[in-house]
């Protein structure tokens, strides 16, 4: 999740903390990750300017992983002995950390200390892409690049690869992605007589139904900091756009931006959404079997509703993304997702090369893994594990597949997270009774002044 974004790594992905489940978003955010896009590498992309250093075949490889990735890596060193690797545990660039930065900048002044391989969120291969003084060499070694076959890369789910590629190259795998989808309580559903809605338009009429006929019940949360990648993000508003790779569009009174707000206003006046999160501070106790309706991504099901509200089994299903009417594209957001970076300084490229492949596709490690995985194949291995869907009162293979090939690209990956000015901005004016309609202007003008911080030049059409 932040991501470490998972239970998002991406683009942005950073999430918060839930004194009252049994799981905090921070720990959902080490789950998933986040990002999206095209998976495919333009073949007429120019050749990069890495130079791999001296190989030595049976060298040692360093390999920093988050503790939740730990796992993997001792379980890839126990069935590959002949593979000499040394683990180091760290954040995973969890919470917006900059310590792989920070430390990376150090080894390039130095001249030595790269770790091979590095488990981080998608905002890391912004930097990781690129040198970090002139002269140096960016961290990240193009996988494109006679690495890992494109017939590997190609075999990721739609998108999911989108915040590993830069400049026509792929500097990472995609560990994980958390697609958004509906989820809802089957058991009240049924009960109540309700359909399950399949637009942003029904969505919002059986929210007022539910406010009026069972008041107390809930079909969705804005408060959490991640809450705009699961509405915002999946309704394409282009709140972090890059037109170019140094230039963002933030546009909140794009059409887009402005239905979703409405929408979500009419619902949150209505008390059919709630405006406090579901990871914070009491919710799960006082609200958490209240939660007919939940537009988010995948890990919820497992790290929300089984561990955090304690929904018993066999009541919570998922349905596919919702579209809008007169429109035939379906867009869903992303909420986290982490990557695996191989070093461009590395003497055993072929070691970690394999490493990070097998991490990532291999339906032996991926099949157990906490969140799903961005590979298709090995994501199928993944929805085959009765762990992973026995909980659910509906197979939820369907939706999650579905979900997965339509994270909208739109919304890109960026040198900053994308959760601080929502956070900062955008949730304090819900708390204090302003509606998300008065309140994009100051959001926008928030991640506008965070982007130029970082050197974008930025833009509004």
């Amino acid at each position: 999740m932040e991501s470490s974004r998972s239970p998002r790594t991406g683009r942005r992905h950073s999430l918060l903390r839930a004194a009252a489940v049994t799981l905090s978003l921070a720990t959902a955010a080490a789950l998933a990750g986040c990002a999206s896009a095209d998976t495919t590498t333009p073949s007429s992309a120019k050749q990069s300017a890495f130079k791999p250093v001296a190989q030595k075949a049976s060298s040692q490889i360093t390999v920093w992983a988050d503790s939740t990735r730990l796992p993997s890596v001792q379980a890839y060193q126990k069935a590959h002995p002949d593979v000499k690797m040394k683990i180091v545990t760290y954040d995973g660039g969890a919470d917006g950390s900059t310590y792989l930065q920070s430390k990376v900048q150090l080894f390039d002044r130095t001249g030595s200390g790269w770790p091979d391989v590095v488990f981080g969120t998608p905002t890391d291969v912004t930097w990781a892409s690129e040198a970090t003084k002139p002269g140096a060499q960016p961290f990240a070694a193009p996988l494109d690049e006679k690495l890992v076959p494109q017939s590997t890369l190609d075999g990721f789910a739609k998108g999911s690869l989108t915040p590993c590629q830069f400049d026509g190259h792929t500097y990472c795998m995609r560990n994980d992605i958390a697609q958004v989808v509906l989820w809802y309580n089957k058991s009240l559903m049924d009960k109540w007589g309700y359909q399950v809605p399949t637009t942003w338009e029904d969505y919002e009429a059986l929210g007022t139904k539910v406010a009026k006929e069972h008041p107390g019940y809930l079909v969705g949360s804005v408060g959490d900091t991640n809450s705009h990648e699961s509405y915002f993000w999946s309704g394409q508003c282009p709140a972090f756009s890059l037109t170019k790779p140094d230039t963002l569009r933030t546009d909140l009174q794009d059409p887009k931006c402005t239905r979703m707000a409405t929408l979500l206003d009419h619902l949150i006046s209505a008390k059919a959404v709630a405006t406090q999160g579901f990871f914070s501070q009491g919710f799960a106790k006082n609200s958490g079997s209240k939660v007919l309706m939940a537009y988010g991504p995948s890990w919820y099901g497992q790290y929300l509703f089984k561990a955090g509200f304690k929904t018993p089994a066999k009541q919570m299903a998922a349905a596919p993304p919702l579209t809008w009417k007169r429109e035939s594209t379906a867009a869903t957001g992303n909420v986290g997702g982490g990557v695996w970076m191989v070093s461009s300084h590395s003497a055993n490229l072929k070691a970690s090369s394999d490493l990070v492949t097998w991490l990532t596709t291999s339906d032996e490690n991926q099949a157990d893994a906490p969140t799903y995985p961005a590979y298709t194949q090995a994501a199928k291995a993944w929805l085959a594990n009765p762990a992973n869907k026995d909980y659910f009162a509906n197979d939820v293979s369907g939706a999650f597949q579905q979900a997965a090939n339509e994270v909208w690209t739109g919304w890109s990956n960026t040198r900053f997270s994308d959760s601080t000015a929502w956070s900062s901005v955008v949730l304090p004016a819900l708390t204090a009774g302003k509606s998300l309609t008065e309140t994009l202007p100051a959001w926008q003008q928030e991640i506008a002044g965070e982007a130029k911080t970082q050197g974008y030049k930025v833009v509004d059409q």
